[in-house]
C-alpha cells in the first residue's frame, strides 16, 4: 500500500517537473514568411530557425525574426545619357531576402529597414546611372526593354552578394528635361513636315512622269498615223466627206476631183 503511494508520489513529481520544465522553457514562434536568426549571448548562429514553434534556452539564446517575403521599393533615380540628357525614371523594385541566409544578413547588415536604406537604394541609384550612361536619351526610349534587361542583370548581380534576391524590376516612369522634350517635340515635327514634303515632290515626280508618258503616246500615235497615211487613203477619206459640191475657190490644198470610175475603183 506505501509502496502504491509513492509510486503515484513519483509519478506527480514527474509530471510536475515536466510542466514546470515547460513553464520555465521560454518558446518562440516564428510566423509564416519569415525566418528566425538564433543568436548564443548575443552571437549569431548558424541556425536558421524555420516557420513553426521552437524551444530555447533561456538566458542563452535569443531569436531575431528577419521577413523572407517578397517586399517591394519604389526608388526615384536620377541618371545623364550619353549624350548627356539628364533622365529622371521611377524604378519599382520587388526583391526578398535569401531564406538560408537570413542569419548572415542579420550579421552583416542588420534588419530589413537596414537593407533598404544601406544596400537597396544606394544600389539601384548606381547601377541605373551606369547603364543609361551607355545610352542616348532617344535609345533610352526606344530600347527600353533593352535597358530594363540590362539594369536587371546588373541589379540582380550586385544584390545578390549580399543576400538579396531580385524578383523583378520595372521602370515605371522615365522623363526628361523640359528642354529635351521641347528639342524631341521640334524634331518630331520636323521630321513629319520633311515626310510631307518628300510625299510632294514624289507626287508631282509621278505626275510629270504621267505627262511625259501621255505625250510619248500621243506623238507615236501620230507618227503611226503619219507613217500610215498614203495618197490614196487621203483621197479616200477626202471623198467620204465631200458633200458633192465643188469649191468655189480651187488652191493647191484643194484635193483634186475624181473621174466616176476613179471614185468606184476606191470603193
Amino acid at each position: 500500500m506505501k509502496k502504491t503511494k509513492l509510486t503515484n508520489n513519483a509519478g506527480k513529481l514527474t509530471a510536475f517537473l515536466v510542466l514546470l520544465t515547460i513553464i520555465i522553457t521560454p518558446f518562440v514562434i516564428v510566423n509564416p514568411g519569415e525566418r528566425g536568426v538564433l543568436m548564443e549571448f548575443g552571437r549569431v548562429q548558424q541556425t536558421i530557425l524555420p516557420e513553426g514553434i521552437h524551444a530555447i534556452i533561456p538566458l542563452v539564446n535569443t531569436v531575431q525574426k528577419i521577413n523572407v517575403r517578397i517586399q517591394k521599393q519604389e526608388i526615384s533615380a536620377e541618371a545623364s545619357s550619353k549624350d548627356l540628357q539628364d533622365i529622371f525614371t521611377d524604378v519599382a523594385l520587388n526583391w526578398h531576402i535569401i531564406p538560408d541566409e537570413a542569419n548572415l544578413i542579420f550579421q552583416e547588415i542588420g534588419d530589413e529597414k537596414d537593407v533598404v536604406e544601406k544596400i537597396i537604394n544606394p544600389a539601384v541609384e548606381e547601377v541605373l546611372k551606369a547603364v543609361v550612361a551607355k545610352y542616348t536619351a532617344e535609345e533610352v526610349v526606344t530600347k527600353r526593354g533593352e535597358v530594363k534587361s540590362s539594369v536587371d542583370d546588373a541589379l540582380t548581380a550586385r544584390l545578390h552578394g549580399y543576400h538579396i534576391a531580385v524578383d523583378d524590376i520595372s521602370l515605371v516612369h522615365v522623363n526628361f528635361s523640359d528642354r529635351f522634350s521641347e528639342a524631341v517635340e521640334a524634331k518630331q515635327i520636323a521630321e513629319q513636315d520633311a515626310k510631307r514634303a518628300d510625299f510632294l515632290a514624289l507626287k508631282a515626280v509621278k505626275e510629270a512622269e504621267a505627262k511625259v508618258n501621255l505625250a510619248k503616246g500621243e506623238a507615236e500615235i501620230n507618227r503611226l498615223l503619219h507613217d500610215s497615211l498614203t495618197p490614196e487613203i487621203i483621197e479616200r477619206q477626202a471623198i467620204q466627206k465631200w458633200d458633192g459640191k465643188l469649191p468655189l475657190i480651187m488652191t493647191k490644198d484643194t484635193p483634186k476631183l475624181l473621174n466616176p470610175s476613179e471614185i468606184l475603183k476606191l470603193k
